[in-house]
């Protein structure tokens, strides 16, 4: 593990550290809690446009499809770089980590001529439809069906928990198209247009009061054959190079996030005061906060040695499965422990801006969200640890 930075990847750095000095914009004072393209997200777009014309989009990505062939350890450091100053979320995430690089992987000339850049600047916003009601983590058991007409698939069916999909142009789809196959064969993976007749989208409220999570309802929708990416009926593949960038490069940017609210918890400790003296001064309290800490330096630990490991590889591996299992768990634990620290006002949406009432509730949704902690711990023990599958 090696945690040095090169003269090269200094100079990335300090590049990058000038760009965010001299383009981040004041901090949002608006609500994002929106069920459609409301003020927040034009903002957002914006702002994605902006960065994509400073050349900072999609920098992993080959230089031929508008990014920099940056490495592994350059994209840590965009994170890192990207959280410490506190810069807007790029809009168009699923499409630049997820679907951009999958289609690259895997796409045709003509669907990387016909997306790539517009993935990039913003100007079209994917979604990635893959959960369903009655299969949840388990993709393999998805039942939207694709039969063909033509030229073209008729697409019934139904997806959830599916971000952004309220405010995306498209969405990778996966569907299931030879329903006589074994589970995880005769799937096909489908680039749709969400502006397609028949496509329905319902914003689900959450807890937090945001709506980022949708219903997508598709019928009879119509996607002309030429946006299959991959293989019909191979879909898996496709599916599992998504999963697997969805899990990775994660550690970083999370870490510096983790990092900051830890030490504004521990500031606001030594202010809140129980029973006449500061919360810090309590024993129990303490310990948990120092358990924080360890975590977290061991999460930074994790990530190093992860990306110290993908950088000679192309493609993520189950590295990202123990990024994703560790850094989930730790979020939960640490906004438990901010909200026993601060007590009864940190439930309050008035408390610094609602900071820690909003990390506790969002945190519920860490170890489900992109592949639920059991999953991970699967893949970890069947493809790190080489123990037997699980039935």
């Amino acid at each position: 593990m090696d945690l040095k930075l090169t003269a090269e990847e200094m100079r990335f750095r300090d590049e990058l550290r000038a760009w965010l000095q001299a383009n981040v914009p004041p901090p949002w004072t608006g609500t994002t809690h929106e069920e459609g393209k409301g003020p927040y997200f034009e903002f957002l777009r914006k702002w994605q446009k902006k960065v994509f014309e400073g050349g900072w989009t999609g920098l992993s990505w080959p230089k031929e499809f508008g990014g920099r062939g940056a490495r592994l350890i350059e994209q840590s450091i965009f994170q890192e770089e990207w959280a410490r100053a506190e810069a807007p979320p790029l809009i168009n995430v699923l499409g630049m980590s997820l679907i951009g690089p999958t289609i690259i992987a895997v796409g045709t000339e003509d669907q990387k001529k016909r997306y790539l850049s517009k993935i990039l600047s913003g100007e079209e916003i994917w979604c990635q439809g893959f959960s369903e009601p009655n299969a949840g983590s388990d993709v393999a058991g998805l039942s939207t069906k694709a039969m063909i007409d033509g030229d073209h698939f008729i697409v019934n069916g139904q997806k959830i928990w599916t971000s952004l999909a309220h405010a995306a142009d498209y969405c990778l789809l996966l569907v299931r198209t030879d329903p006589t196959a074994p589970k995880h064969k005769g799937i096909t993976a489908l680039l749709v247009d969400m502006h397609s007749p028949g496509v329905t989208v319902r914003p689900l409220k959450q807890m937090t009061a945001d709506s980022s999570f949708n219903e997508v309802f598709f019928d009879n929708v119509r996607v002309p054959m030429s946006n299959i990416l991959g293989e019909i009926n191979r879909g898996w593949g496709t599916a599992i190079a998504t999963l697997m960038n969805e899990r990775a490069h994660l550690g970083s940017g999370i870490y510096i996030q983790f990092k900051k609210n830890f030490d504004t918890l521990i500031s606001r400790s030594r202010e809140t005061r129980r029973g006449g003296r500061a919360v810090s001064q309590d024993p129990v309290l303490r310990q948990k906060l120092a358990q924080s800490h360890i975590e977290l330096e061991i999460f930074r630990l994790t990530t190093m040695r992860a990306l110290s490991k993908m950088q000679h590889q192309s493609i993520p591996g189950p590295e990202g499965s123990i990024l994703k299992l560790q850094w989930s768990e730790l979020n939960q634990r640490l906004a438990q422990t901010s909200m026993e620290t601060l007590g009864a006002q940190s439930q309050l949406w008035s408390t610094d801006e609602g900071r820690w009432v909003y990390n506790f509730l969002r945190s519920r949704g860490n170890t489900i969200e992109a592949g639920t902690s059991e999953i991970q711990r699967n893949i970890i023990a069947e493809r790190v640890l080489g123990l037997p599958k699980s039935y």
